[in-house]
């Protein structure tokens, strides 16, 4: 097997901004690997807050050597290998992990989600992000793709919260669910604010509460009307049990928690647990977004909309009609190069 890899930077549509931050690109890491005439592509996508540049992937992309495992279907070995090269470094596994999987499932002629005994039809609507921004733009953005969408998801956890719902709901009625991306300090607040969102057509909330407040955040779950998920505060399989009881569901990022395998063992020991799961992104490709929608018949929410944040997409794969998510039969992670 040989890896190669390239930095690339995404363009996003309009500046995405959240809770302490605004951006209009995002940096990733495209990966292959070949296999006997037969590539699979993965990525690392590396937004700000996930701590790793296009260098620290390089680097690590450099240590690693797949040339010493003659066959791609002994996962477990190679990507445990791979964990253990170094610390943290998730979305630099993860660019290899999918591109395994991607290679993996084409050498079987099959899709994940059938791999996996997935039923693609069983895939839910994703939601869409409407970002911070003035009232008359996000008024705008509303508009255009509010019918296009099934359930929208709005950024909160700043002063102007409640502004934000209104405006948005002086354009559209259709549901809404919030991620408050740790910027509600105070649990009274937060839990006052859940109250208020829940009347207002909101569905569900994400990260409430800083990520390290995990006794707040038990706090205000109990309390809650609404289901909460954590995000921030969750990362890897190991976290999931330390969340129950704390959260009722887990945001999965192939980013997060390296790649698709782990991905699929967070997934059965949430649902073991009696946990929602979520599966999202960060802005990615239609390379590591299709990778992730894979695992999306089987759980309660979908958030895969990075892709269609971005206006240089090098990939063709999962894409969303009537607001749902629809996987293709292409094996692998089921994408095709533009």
């Amino acid at each position: 097997m040989k890896l190669s890899y390239r930095p690339y930077e995404l363009q996003l549509r309009h500046v995405f901004t959240i809770a302490g931050s605004s951006r209009t690109t995002t940096p990733v890491v495209l990966t292959e690997i070949e296999y006997e005439g037969v590539t699979g592509y993965g990525e690392a996508s590396l937004p700000p807050y996930l701590g790793e540049t296009q260098a620290s992937v390089i680097e690590f992309l450099k240590k690693v050597n797949l040339e010493q495992f003659s066959n791609p279907f002994d996962m477990e070995d190679i990507l445990t290998y791979i964990d253990k090269i170094a610390e943290n470094n998730t979305a630099a596994k993860a660019s290899i992990d999918i591109a395994l999987h991607d290679l993996t499932g084409k050498l079987m002629g099959q899709p994940w989600h059938k791999i996996w005994g997935l039923d693609a039809g069983k895939a839910p609507s994703t939601t869409f992000t409407i970002g911070m921004d003035t009232p008359e733009v996000v008024k705008q953005k509303t508009r255009e793709d509010a019918p296009l969408y099934n359930i929208l998801k709005v950024k909160l956890g700043s002063d102007g919260d409640k502004e934000m719902i209104e405006t948005i709901r002086s354009v559209t009625d259709k549901p809404i669910a919030v991620d408050a991306n740790q910027g509600w300090t105070d649990r009274q607040h937060a839990l006052d604010m859940i109250h208020w969102l829940k009347e207002r057509g909101i569905l569900m909330i994400e990260q409430p509460m800083p990520k390290y407040r995990l006794d707040d955040l038990a706090w205000v779950t109990e309390r809650s009307p609404l289901p909460v998920f954590a995000d921030e505060s969750f990362q890897r399989l190991t976290d999931v049990l330390r969340l129950k009881g704390v959260v009722h569901g887990v945001n999965i990022k192939l980013m997060k928690c390296t790649g698709m395998r782990e991905a699929w063992k967070i997934l059965t020991t949430a649902r073991a647990a009696n946990m929602k799961v979520m599966i999202g992104c960060m802005t990615e490709t239609s390379c590591a977004v299709s990778a992730a929608s894979q695992l999306s018949p089987a759980v309660d929410w979908a958030d895969l909309d990075g892709n269609l944040l971005i206006s240089n997409d090098l990939f063709k794969g999962t894409t969303v009609v009537d607001g749902k998510l629809v996987l293709t039969n292409l094996p692998g992670i089921g994408i095709e190069k533009v």
